[in-house]
């Protein structure tokens, strides 16, 4: 039994442990934080034995294979990935006197808005936040910066290249051109400027009531600059697996392609050169730790496995338990929203490509997909700019919406910034900040 078939046979409550794991985020370093810092690998365990078993028990070979699909497919080059820019990024130190004023930090995000594009929005976040965290040391109101660097860093800027986010780069593997994403550069553009803007009024206001510490002044300088050419390799290697295709192997029945192979290898090699050439000192002065990379392979291990029943659903379309959802969908709003809207709590990639090829199925059904990607986009084209801006945009929506937001809230907090609670992120920031703004984009673009 194929996934397809298996996501029309299963029903939402399969749902249940994917629910329960992102309520553990939620609620235990709210209500239980001790035991969380303690435990959260045996929480993350629990609800994927309490998916897993199960669904083996039932659907057996079946469901073992699409366990080892997305784990191998998904889940190892994910965390290779993450591991690989967070360690070469985190072996960058930026020495100075940097004072967290609202200027600077308004610099810090555009630059890191631009950055998102092209080395990725983790690569972009990893590289720029322990700098920011330290120009703003010393100010007691700053937990607004790390949230509208998440919007805006680790979400936002990512939508002018498939390297910038990894839908985009999915898009981009099935047929959508390199450049076409910088068609997005207005619904981008209304989007950071909106939160910018709303960003250096928030921090102008917070900056005034502050009583900011004087700092001897010290020369900038970069440590570690070696390493930029170590990132350089990575965007190279993921481009490189874009654009060249020798072939597939096969592993226990499971097509695993060579250019994935490769692109993993050299990430692992790029990761592995920063740490031998890298002085320990520079990660010392950076407060370089592991915890940050740890705890999101540990909770996106749970994630991922008990995300296989949602995906399966959503894949099954208009056979599956959602099938009242695929079939309203009629307009680029429609797309936008919903697209959006899932990509805020399950895997943006997977979620974008199910929409991506529901508009093909749509509007160009038994075509070739080269012929039909292109025909989206000369003749439907602001659907695919729906579906794009929808899973990029909408993984500020939470923590999880986009791997970057998980390793800032963590980094952040490890330098004691007390972030708020997943909840308290969505109903004090993503709320009542970005939804007003995707109303906007909703409004001018997609009507």
């Amino acid at each position: 039994m194929n996934e397809h078939m298996i996501g029309q046979e299963l029903q939402l409550w399969w749902a249940i442990p994917f629910a329960g794991i992102l309520l553990s985020i939620a609620l235990f370093p709210l209500l239980a934080p001790r035991f969380w810092h303690s435990h959260f690998p045996k929480v993350a365990a629990f609800w994927a034995l309490v998916f897993a078993v199960p669904f083996v028990l039932l659907y057996r070979g079946a469901a073992a294979f699409n366990i080892l699909e997305i784990f191998l497919l998904d889940y190892i080059p994910f965390i290779i990935l993450l591991w690989g820019l967070f360690t070469i990024s985190g072996g960058i130190y930026v020495k100075g006197t940097l004072r967290g004023t609202p200027k600077l930090n308004a610099v810090f995000l555009l630059i890191g808005t631009v950055l998102a594009s092209w080395i990725g929005t983790t690569g972009a976040s990893m590289l720029l936040i322990r700098p920011v965290l330290r120009a703003n040391a010393g100010r007691r109101h700053k937990v607004h910066i790390i949230i509208f660097f998440i919007f805006l860093v680790s979400n936002i800027g990512g939508s002018l290249t498939p390297l910038g986010d990894p839908p985009l780069f999915l898009g981009f593997l099935h047929g959508v051109p390199f450049f076409w994403t910088f068609t997005l550069i207005g619904e981008m553009g209304l989007v950071a400027l909106v939160l910018l803007s709303l960003f250096f009024l928030l921090d102008t206001y917070y900056y005034r009531r502050e009583t900011v510490e004087r700092v001897e002044s010290a020369p900038f300088k970069i440590d570690g600059l070696h390493n930029i050419v170590f990132l350089a390799g990575i965007i190279g290697a993921v481009l490189l697996s874009g654009l060249w295709h020798p072939g597939q192997v096969d592993f226990l029945g499971l097509p695993i392609k060579i250019e994935s192979l490769l692109r993993d290898g050299l990430i692992l090699l790029m990761g592995a050169l920063s740490l031998k050439t890298t002085r320990a000192a520079v990660y010392k002065e950076n407060e370089f730790t592991w915890f940050p990379i740890k705890e999101v392979a540990i909770l996106f291990a749970g994630i991922f496995m008990t995300i296989i029943p949602a995906l399966a659903i959503l894949k099954a379309g208009d056979r599956g338990a959602l099938a009242p959802l695929m079939a309203s969908l009629r307009t680029p709003t429609h797309y936008f929203w919903a697209t959006g809207s899932l990509s805020s709590f399950l895997d943006n990639a997977p979620t974008y490509l199910t929409f991506f090829n529901s508009a093909m199925g749509e509007f160009f059904a038994g075509m070739p997909e080269h012929r039909a990607v292109h025909m989206l986009i000369a003749e439907k084209e602001l659907y695919l700019k729906g579906i794009a801006c929808g899973a990029v945009f909408m993984g500020a929506n939470t923590y999880i919406g986009n791997a970057p937001n998980f390793m800032v809230r963590s980094i952040a907090e490890e330098s004691g910034v007390r972030m708020p609670s997943f909840f308290g992120y969505m109903l004090k920031y993503s709320i009542p900040i970005l939804i007003p703004t995707f109303v906007l984009v909703t409004v001018i673009f997609f009507s």
